[in-house]
């Protein structure tokens, strides 16, 4: 007896089955390795964006501090402008602080105040920007120097730069530290830092040149002698019109 042939079923082989289970691991194994190719390389683009915004926001909060520096040639204890290089950097100056400046919650409206930059060693061994603040006339409280606000971690190098107006060029010294450079530059360098994955990101550099809006103020003019016209100095002179 034959059965119709539309009543026959043919199945898949085990060979077929094989050569099907083989392409879809070959299938998957592409897009989890694509993925997770995507993932790392989104890892490290977004450390990187953050190193990136930190190097931004540091350079900021000096620009900030450094179009606002004041001088005043009667107070020199108070308005010192201080540079050092080398491995452990300072930057030192007094500065009337904008309203939206780090840490102005804590200092309440004493805008005036002493800023210190300074690169130092972090608890993993890298060096950290680090600043501390204190109001002109006060003394540095403990909290401000045992925990002072960091502005880059792992700082590979930190250099300032004064414009030098006898020899034309950048200077790493400013010996003249009662008195405002025409011109300062900083360079930051960040780099070394492991991402989540056991990368190293690649060294960022970056640099800032500001012309300096301030100048010291001379003594004659803080205590209000010595000008023309002042108490103490000489009379104003007149002016004749003529007839």
């Amino acid at each position: 007896m034959k059965f119709p042939r539309s009543h026959f079923r043919r199945g898949f082989t085990l060979i077929e089955i094989m050569v099907a289970l083989a392409i879809f691991s070959l299938v998957m194994v592409a897009i989890i390795s694509t993925w997770v190719l995507i993932s790392k390389a989104t890892q490290v683009g977004q450390e990187a964006a953050v190193q990136a915004q930190r190097q931004r926001i540091a350079l900021r909060t000096i620009e900030d501090s450094l179009m606002c520096a004041q001088s005043f040639q009667a107070s020199q204890k108070y308005y010192s402008f201080i540079v050092e290089n080398g491995s452990s950097a300072t930057l030192r100056f007094a500065s009337r602080v904008p309203v939206i400046f780090p840490r102005n919650g804590k200092f309440g409206d004493l805008y005036l105040r002493q800023l210190t930059y300074t690169l130092e060693a972090g608890p993993d061994g890298s060096k950290n920007l680090v600043l501390r603040q204190r109001p002109i006339l006060m003394d540095m409280d403990e909290d401000e120097k045992k925990y002072p606000l960091v502005l880059a971690r792992n700082v590979k190098s930190f250099l300032i730069e004064c414009w030098d107006m006898d020899k034309q060029e950048w200077a790493e010294e400013w010996l003249n530290t009662n008195a405002i450079p025409k011109q300062v530059r900083v360079g930051l360098v960040l780099g070394g830092n492991r991402t989540s994955q056991g990368r190293t990101i690649p060294d960022m550099a970056v640099i800032g040149a500001y012309s300096m809006p301030s100048v010291m103020m001379p003594a004659a003019v803080q205590t209000g002698g010595g000008g023309p016209g002042a108490p103490g100095g000489s009379p104003t002179p007149k002016i004749q019109l003529p007839k």
